[in-house]
């Protein structure tokens, strides 16, 4: 990947925070009527999609557990995006304020506020539950996003912003899926392109400066917390809302060869990079793979 001047890249994203940024609160019309038998996401993106349990589902019900998947992965999103804001502080902090750099990485912070907020009040008006992570998981992301930096903080926010971007992106056109959901979509794709150039830009600036140590440490921790998230993305009570047993439907969707393809799928255009770049490899590769991230057979 060539890198472009740290400084030249801020400018330019800086302007087009200017130009094309939103206010959920504004922007997005949280009073305005749901419309019955439309998907919260695509349906072929649901994980139990293809399946015996899936095609044991009344419309409704399938209509219902997309609402109940979608909310579970912006939870997940928000919970990622307050651990980005960690980082992002911190990564902050130690740097000179009058750079454009610092000052986009001011920018970013503020748009994933608003994102959390977003994602907060889209599960809130599909009346849905909490659907964050599992307690140890919760720990976890805390620990990760009050210590990481470097190589694997930027690959890892890569990883959580660029699947969820595909996603987001195949959905916010599918006239299948609830306007509601496709505002949301509109609105976070748009802003997040900024956030993954960002990204992209300073792990490719990064990681030829790295000590052999460092690249080690990057290529274990990047995986291991792409899985946890990747794992994370469809809470198993999501299945409840449907009157499946939640245990059952989550062993289901993670041997349901489509569910896997949709999580590569997603990837598709990130793993490349990440390979190119080297923080794929290693002993850890099979973890992407255990992760559907990179094909099992790769």
């Amino acid at each position: 990947m060539k890198v472009t001047d740290r400084e030249s890249v801020a400018e330019r994203l800086l302007r087009s925070s200017l130009e094309h940024s939103y206010e959920p609160a504004i922007d997005v019309d949280w009073d305005a009527e749901l419309v019955a038998g439309l998907y919260g996401i695509s349906p072929e993106r649901c994980s139990l999609y293809g399946t015996d349990l899936w095609d044991g589902l009344t419309e409704d019900e399938k209509v219902t557990l997309s609402i109940h998947e979608i909310c579970s992965i912006a939870q997940v999103g928000l919970w990622f995006e307050m651990i980005l804001m960690q980082m992002l502080l911190r990564y902050s902090y130690d740097r000179d304020p009058r750079t454009g750099h610092v000052q986009y990485a001011l920018t970013e912070i503020a748009d994933e506020c608003r994102h959390s907020i977003m994602f907060a009040k889209l599960a809130a008006r599909f009346d849905v539950p909490d659907y964050r992570p599992g307690p140890l998981v919760h720990a976890l992301g805390g620990l990760f996003g009050a210590t990481a930096g470097g190589a694997a903080m930027f690959a890892s926010v890569l990883v959580a912003e660029e699947t969820l971007d595909q996603l987001q992106r195949e959905s916010m056109r599918d006239e299948r899926v609830q306007p509601l959901s496709r505002m949301v979509n509109r609105i976070h794709v748009t802003e997040e392109a900024r956030h993954v150039r960002w990204a992209r830009e300073e792990l490719a600036r990064l990681m030829p400066r790295l000590t052999a140590h460092q690249r080690r440490v990057a290529r274990t921790l990047t995986p291991v917390v792409s899985f946890v998230v990747v794992r994370s993305l469809i809470h198993p009570q999501v299945y409840a809302s449907v009157g499946l047993d939640p245990a059952t439907a989550r062993r289901a969707a993670l041997a349901n060869p489509h569910h896997r393809a949709s999580i590569a799928w997603s990837a598709r255009k990130l793993m490349p990079f990440l390979r190119e770049v080297g923080i794929v490899g290693g002993p850890l590769t099979r973890l992407w793979r255990y992760a559907n991230l990179i094909d099992r057979t790769d």
